[in-house]
């Protein structure tokens, strides 16, 4: 009997094996002459029905473990040693024919974005309907059927009339939902689930958590999750692995892992992680604390102060703003069939020294709110005035000097920085652009930004891709403050990295506002994030704000459903709180896409305390 018969045909061994049982699991890759290990003496098990989460920063190998375990890797470049038993039987050991019958049977696994796993070409029935045949002796009738069976099983409605739909009809969430499903399909006892929630916002995020909790337990399944957010491993996990630069340095029970952690590394990784609710009774911003990483000791923080002054005046007065795409039908006329209304007819300003956030889900409207402010993209309507500058109205040459006014900062910093250009010229570019002074001033000043953000001048002569995500995010905000700006437009600025160094960062923009009195406008759909680093807040849904107050007003008493709604989906960091079966919601964002001749409601709203404002329902 073959290894792969083992694995189809014996049922007791559920019983009598972990699920998965990883031993000393070592990876190396090809480096210069010889190997370099990235993942170490791996151990761990997964019981039956039960999750085991695996976290990690990027880089500290936990990807690496899942390809390992799925023999996914180029064994051409790859050395991986150790044992991987599944159900008792060693996966190292199996030919890469035996192992193919183990992939998608036996083991199935989702990745974080399932635009780039799902074939564009080919509709999502046809798709799933593949993997059914590959697995199963059925016919393709059988197949559709239950392609319906298990689109429904993942909650996407109306499945039937969805199989001929092609994967960019659905939004990222439906798409996770079809991944899944595809994963379903050949009813496999492990489900490695690969950050299947990093790129979806965040009451996406719980729907996806909490399918992915109903269907092992509606199929007995375990699983494997990795991730970096504690916030999920808290909600999610039996056992957890915190992985540090390729090894193992705590394993064990959850909540052991969250209230009694051990090894500094995950000392420090819970104390990155922003907590809903922690800023309770404060008024002002705060810092985030920092461990080190080494010792596990607590570094001090300075206390922030006030830096909105009583008589401090808008340095940003937005009023009706309103920005509309139109939408053309093609065709020889390519007639106008409708619009597009991204952002609809808000107000909002913004003092000296203070930062508001922007939040809410993707297509709600805050980036183009952020862009319409410096006219990167043309509002429809509604007036601006920044610094005293009439934003509307202004020529190409009166809005460049404007723009040294207000500044953005984007989230990918590696989209935004040239890969060919030291990160030196990078920095001292805008300010030889706008001819502030000779190029030794602009060197000089790069130099001394350099260091106020935390790195080194001599790295001046180095490239975008010498630096981590972290630093890359630094010296853009360093080129952001080459023209001296009254405004920063922090647009997701720091949604794409690890929490450590999405800490730092936040910390970074705050000691910048205690120094230079910067106002931040800080577009972000991190809840716990935006408590604790703003002094006002505004909520927006379908290009409009529908809630906007201080910080601790709209945090400790929100007042808009939709609010409620977005505080409730933040997974807590805390196993003893799981927000699990928050109801098997299937709801998505509505399209702000309106037809023509469409007429907007006037909207009214009341006030709940002294500048907290909700509009009606």
């Amino acid at each position: 009997m073959t290894p792969s018969t083992v694995l189809a045909a014996n049922p007791a061994a559920d019983l009598q094996h972990p699920t998965l049982s990883v031993r000393n699991l070592t990876t190396s890759f090809k480096s210069g002459g010889g190997w370099k290990s990235v993942v170490r003496d791996m151990s761990f098990d997964i019981e039956p029905r039960k999750t085991v989460a695996i976290v990690g920063e990027s880089g500290s190998g936990k990807s690496v473990t899942s390809l390992s375990i799925m023999r996914l890797l180029d064994p051409e470049a790859s050395r991986v040693e150790g044992q991987v038993l599944l159900d008792g039987v060693d996966l190292t050991t199996l030919s890469e024919r035996e192992m193919r019958q183990v992939r998608g049977n036996r083991i199935s696994m989702i990745f974080q974005e399932p635009m780039t796993s799902l074939n564009p070409i080919f509709p999502i029935g046809r798709q799933i309907a593949e993997a059914l045949l590959v697995h199963s002796d059925i016919s393709r009738a059988e197949a559709e059927k239950e392609v319906i069976h298990l689109l429904e099983k993942v909650r996407i409605p109306n499945a039937k009339s969805r199989l001929d739909a092609y994967p960019h009809q659905f939004s990222g969430g439906m798409r996770q939902r079809v991944m899944i499903a595809m994963a379903l399909a050949a009813k496999p006892k492990l489900l490695i689930a690969d950050e299947p929630t990093t790129a979806l916002d965040v009451t996406i995020q719980g729907q996806i958590l909490d399918l992915i909790k109903t269907l092992q337990e509606e199929e007995d399944m375990s699983v494997l999750f990795i991730t970096h957010d504690m916030g999920v491993v808290a909600e999610v996990a039996d056992e957890t692995v915190v992985m540090f630069r390729g090894d193992a340095v705590e394993n064990g029970p959850t909540a052991d892992i969250f209230h009694q952690g051990r090894h500094p590394y995950t000392r420090a990784l819970l104390s990155a992680v922003p907590r809903l609710g922690s800023m309770a009774g404060s008024r002002l911003p705060q810092r985030f604390p920092q461990i080190d990483i080494e010792s596990g000791a607590e570094l001090p923080a300075e206390p922030v102060t006030d830096t909105v002054a009583a008589d401090s005046k808008p340095i940003l007065d937005v009023r009706a703003l309103t920005t509309r795409f139109d939408i053309h039908g093609g065709g020889i006329l390519n007639r106008k069939t409708g619009a597009v209304h991204a952002v609809e007819n808000i107000s909002f300003d913004l003092f000296e020294g203070e930062t508001l956030s922007l939040v809410g889900e993707s297509g709600c409207g805050k980036s183009t709110t952020g862009r319409s402010i410096t006219r990167l993209v043309q509002p429809t309507s509604g007036e601006i005035t920044v610094d005293g500058y009439d934003v509307m109205k202004l020529d190409n040459a009166e809005l460049r000097k404007m723009r040294r006014s207000v500044q953005m900062v984007f989230q990918d910093p590696y989209a935004s920085l040239n890969p060919r250009m030291s990160i030196g010229n990078a920095i001292m570019e805008p300010f030889i652009q706008h001819r502030l002074g000779s190029r030794a001033d602009a060197s000089d000043k790069a130099a001394a930004l350099m260091q106020k953000v935390g790195l080194s001048p001599d790295m001046m002569q180095r490239f975008p891709h010498e630096f981590s995500g972290g630093q890359r995010q630094r010296i853009a905000i360093a080129r952001a403050l080459m023209l001296d700006p009254k405004v920063i437009v922090a647009d997701e600025a720091v949604s794409a990295l690890d929490v450590s160094i999405k800490a730092q960062v936040c910390n970074l923009l705050l000691d910048l506002q205690q120094s230079l009195n910067i106002a931040f406008l800080f577009i972000s759909h991190d809840m716990a994030v935006v408590e604790r680093v703003s002094h006002r807040v505004a909520v927006m849904y379908l290009g409009e704000i529908v809630e906007i107050g201080p910080r601790a007003a709209i945090f400790e008493n929100p007042q808009h459903s939709y609010t409620k709604k977005l505080m409730e989906s933040v997974p807590l960091p805390d196993p003893a709180r799981r927000n699990l079966r928050r109801g098997m919601s299937v709801d998505e964002l509505k399209s702000p896409i309106r037809p023509l001749g469409y007429t907007v409601e006037p909207r009214r709203y009341r006030t709940v305390s002294p500048g907290h404002l909700v509009q009606a329902e």
